[in-house]
């Protein structure tokens, strides 16, 4: 596996097609790897993550839900890998944001989760006045 900045976990296909979306966006496909648990057991998501980390090198792990198999795997991981970062609640801003950032992997998924939590909008909300 080639070397990348982070690994993409979560339920189903939602890694795999986050990160094709990204890539047919940028056309960056040495940015992240990515993962899905379906058919996994909870150790089993925590080996592969652990793997897909230690071949690529990847020191942040963006997933999908905050209480999800992905991220409980990746929160485990933490306790023995200092210096890994978890995102949660992953969206197509945040990755776009993620791989223009050519700052250390750390503060660039920092700035990411800042970009996609701007990027969540309500459009056509009756509360909201036209044009206000």
């Amino acid at each position: 596996m080639s070397k990348y900045r982070a690994l993409i976990a979560g339920h189903g296909d939602f890694a795999a097609g986050i990160v094709s979306a990204a890539v047919q966006i940028t056309g960056r496909d040495d940015v992240f790897a990515s993962l899905s648990n379906r058919g996994l057991s909870a150790a089993d998501v925590a080996a592969a993550m652990g793997r897909i980390l230690d071949e690529s090198g990847a020191r942040v792990v963006f997933t999908d839900l905050p209480a999800g198999s992905c991220t409980m795997a990746a929160r485990r991981l933490q306790r023995d890998r200092s210096g890994l970062v978890v995102v949660v609640g992953v969206n197509l801003a945040t990755l776009l944001d993620f791989i223009f950032d050519d700052a250390d992997d750390v503060a660039a998924a920092r700035q990411a989760a800042t970009k996609g939590r701007e990027a969540l909008t309500v459009l056509g909300d009756p509360g909201v006045a036209r044009g206000a």
